[in-house]
């Protein structure tokens, strides 16, 4: 798999993944209709704008280039210290170890990174296997937390 930085041409992949109910159960807990869907495209090409290497990325296959989903190295301004890592990725590519590989390579590129000095990780409880992904990659868990009224849990790795 590769990453590479959402442009103005990828809402219809990005539509595809936030329109998905399966994708979105544990993260929404319902799909994003398109005119949402389309408003938060434009929130995260602007996020896209304040650095160069943080953002989200499609996850694309190396030899293909099929998109598979959504991997997001997210900072909230140029001078955060902080990042937020997370991953979408479509149900037929589950179970292949791509959220592994994703999340082992938004970890490389922020330890690169010599502003960020920790990560966090928003999950929804029940979802256990983005949980094993997390803690195996050494993020620990800091709390339960209500995230815009779905619970979550805050997940913690200290560069």
């Amino acid at each position: 798999m590769k990453l590479q930085k959402f442009t103005d041409i990828d809402f219809p992949n990005y539509f595809q993944l936030v329109n998905n109910e399966q994708v979105m159960e544990m993260i929404t807990e319902r799909s994003i209709q398109f005119g949402e869907a389309k408003k938060d495209y434009q929130e995260l090409l602007e996020n896209n704008s304040i650095a160069s290497n943080f953002g989200s990325f499609k996850i694309l296959d190396v030899i293909s280039n099929e998109f598979i989903g959504l991997a997001k190295l997210e900072i909230k301004d140029k001078d955060s210290n902080e990042a937020e890592i997370g991953y979408m990725i479509l149900p037929q590519y589950w179970g292949k170890g791509i959220g592994s590989a994703v999340a082992k390579e938004l970890l490389e590129m922020a330890v690169a990174q010599t502003s960020i000095n920790k990560l966090n990780a928003i999950i929804d409880p029940k979802n256990l296997a983005s949980r094993k992904i997390l803690i195996n990659n050494g993020f620990v868990s800091k709390e339960f937390i209500d995230f815009d009224g779905l619970p979550g849990e805050l997940l913690e790795f200290k560069i």
